[in-house]
C-alpha cells in the first residue's frame, strides 16, 4: 500500500451537482446504515477516523488514513455493500478532496455555502446530527473532532456576520417576509387558507410560528377542510363563507384549482369600508389564479401572486450571492487555521522522535569514551547531562525551527517524509546498536 505519514484528511462523496436525485436516491443513507457503514470503516485499518453523512443532496464520507488511495477504494467498496448496490452505478459520480480543499468543502458545507439553497439553515443541523452519529460510533478522533467544531464554529460566524441567512429565498417563506413588511407584527393576526397545496400549507406553517391567532380553512369538500384545520388547531369554513370571512381575516393564502377567480374586485371596497379599511393581505399561489389582480388597486388591499413571490426570491438570492462573497472569506481564514494546527499536529511527533533519535546517540557517545577513559563515575553528573541537553538543542535548533515553519510555498509533508528518512526514525534496526549500549 501507498503510505502517507500525514494523516490525510479525505472526502469523498456525491452531491445535486455531480449526481442525479436517481442515484442519490440509491445511496441516501438512513441512520442505521450510517451506523452500519461507520462500524465497517473502524473495522479496516486505512480508515484512522471515520464521518458519514447522507442528507437528499449529498452523500458524503470523511475520513483520516494514512493510505488515502487504497481508503478511498475502501469506502466505494463499503457503500457498495450498505446499499447492496455495484459500485458501477455510482462511481463515477462521487468526487475527491484531500488536505486543504476537503477541510475547506467541510467548512463551506457546514455554513449552507454548498447547498442548493445557498444560505439555508437546515444542513448545520444535518451536519452536527451526523457528527453525533460518528462520537457515539468512536470513530471521530482528534483531527475531526477538531475538524468539525471548527466547522461548526463557521458556520455561526458566517450567520452573525454576513446576511446570508437574512433574505427568504423560498415561495412560502416570501410570502410571510411581504406579509411582516405590511403588518409589521403577525402576533394576533387571523388567516385564511382557501383550498389546499404543499406551497400554501408551509406559508400556514411559516405564519403560526410567527404566533397569529387563528388559522380557518375553507375547502369545496368540507371534510378535507376540517382535516386541515385540526393540523393548525384552526377552525373550518363553509366555501361559501369566504366572502363574508374576509371581512375578519387579515392575511389569506389561495391555492384551488378552480378555472376562474374565487375572489373578485366587485365588493371589494364594500368589504374594505366594513373592515374599517384594515389592511387585507392576499397570497395566490394557485395557477391559474385565484384571486382577480384588480384587487390589488383598492386602497389597503396587497395582493402577490406566483409570479410576484419568484420575483422576490430571485432578488433575495442575489442578495444571498452578494453576502457569500464575505462567508467564503471567513471560509478561507478558518480553513488555513485548521490546516496550520493540523500540520503543528504532525511537526510535533517527528521533532520529539528526531530529539530522542539524536539524545540517545549524544548519550551513548559519552558514556562510551568516558569508559574507555575510566570516567564512568562521571557520566550520571548533573553537569553531563546538561552538556547532553546543550549539545541536543544546539544541534537541532535549526532544523527543528525550519520544521515548524517551513514557508506557505514549501511542502512540509515531503519534509517530514524526509527527515523520517534521513534520520531512519521509522526503522526499527537503525537504532538497535544505541539501545544496546545505552546505560541502564
Amino acid at each position: 500500500m501507498s503510505r502517507s505519514n500525514n494523516h490525510e484528511i479525505i472526502v469523498t462523496g456525491m452531491n445535486h451537482r455531480t449526481a442525479p436525485v436517481e442515484i442519490r436516491e440509491q445511496l441516501s443513507l438512513s441512520d442505521a446504515e450510517i451506523e452500519k457503514g461507520l462500524e465497517l470503516m473502524k473495522g479496516k485499518k486505512v480508515f484512522k477516523e471515520a464521518f458519514l453523512f447522507s442528507t437528499c443532496n449529498r452523500v458524503e464520507a470523511v475520513f483520516v488514513s494514512d493510505y488515502p488511495e487504497e481508503a478511498v477504494k475502501k469506502i466505494y467498496e463499503i457503500l457498495a455493500v450498505v446499499k447492496n448496490v455495484p459500485m458501477s452505478d455510482f462511481i463515477s459520480s462521487f468526487y475527491e478532496l484531500k488536505g486543504y480543499e476537503a477541510v475547506k468543502h467541510i467548512f463551506r458545507v457546514s455554513s449552507s455555502l454548498d447547498s442548493m439553497i445557498l444560505g439555508e439553515p437546515q444542513i448545520l443541523g444535518q451536519v452536527k446530527g451526523a457528527y453525533k452519529c460518528a462520537t457515539a460510533a468512536g470513530s471521530s478522533g482528534v483531527i475531526l473532532n477538531r475538524l468539525f467544531h471548527r466547522a461548526f464554529q463557521a458556520a455561526k460566524r458566517i450567520r452573525t456576520e454576513t446576511g446570508i441567512g437574512g433574505f427568504a429565498v423560498s415561495i412560502s417563506y416570501a410570502a410571510i417576509e411581504l406579509a411582516k413588511k405590511i403588518f409589521g407584527e403577525l402576533a394576533n393576526r387571523k388567516v385564511l387558507l382557501i383550498g389546499a397545496g404543499e406551497m400554501a400549507e408551509l406559508a400556514v406553517e411559516h405564519l403560526v410560528q410567527n404566533k397569529i391567532s387563528h388559522v380557518f380553512v375553507a375547502n369545496r369538500t368540507f371534510e378535507k377542510g376540517l382535516d386541515l384545520a385540526k393540523r393548525f388547531s384552526g377552525s373550518a369554513i363553509r366555501f361559501e363563507e369566504v366572502s363574508s370571512a374576509l371581512e375578519w381575516v387579515d392575511i389569506i393564502i389561495s391555492s384551488t384549482g378552480a378555472p376562474d377567480y374565487i375572489v373578485e374586485r366587485k365588493g371589494m371596497k364594500q368589504i374594505m369600508k366594513n373592515r374599517k379599511h384594515r389592511p387585507l393581505f392576499f397570497i395566490d399561489i394557485a395557477v391559474p389564479r385565484d384571486i382577480d389582480p384588480e384587487i390589488n388597486k383598492v386602497d389597503n388591499v396587497y395582493v402577490y401572486d406566483v409570479d410576484d413571490l419568484q420575483d422576490v426570491v430571485d432578488t433575495n438570492i442575489q442578495e444571498r450571492k452578494k453576502e457569500s462573497f464575505l462567508a467564503e472569506t471567513i471560509v478561507e481564514e478558518m480553513s488555513q487555521n485548521f490546516i496550520s494546527w493540523k500540520r503543528n499536529l504532525q511537526v510535533v511527533p517527528t521533532i520529539v522522535d528526531l530529539r530522542g533519535k539524536v539524545k540517545q546517540i549524544v548519550e551513548y557517545e559519552i558514556y562510551k569514551t568516558m569508559k574507555d577513559n575510566n570516567l564512568e563515575n562521571a557520566v550520571n553528573s548533573e553537569a553531563v547531562s546538561k552538556m547532553v541537553e546543550a549539545i541536543c538543542s544546539r544541534l537541532l535548533h535549526d532544523p527543528i525551527n525550519f520544521l515548524k515553519e517551513p514557508g506557505s510555498h514549501r511542502d512540509i509533508d515531503s519534509y517530514l517524509s524526509l527527515v523520517r528518512t534521513l534520520f531512519g526514525l521509522d526503522s526499527d534496526n537503525s537504532t538497535c546498536e544505541i539501545k544496546d549500549f545505552s546505560r541502564k
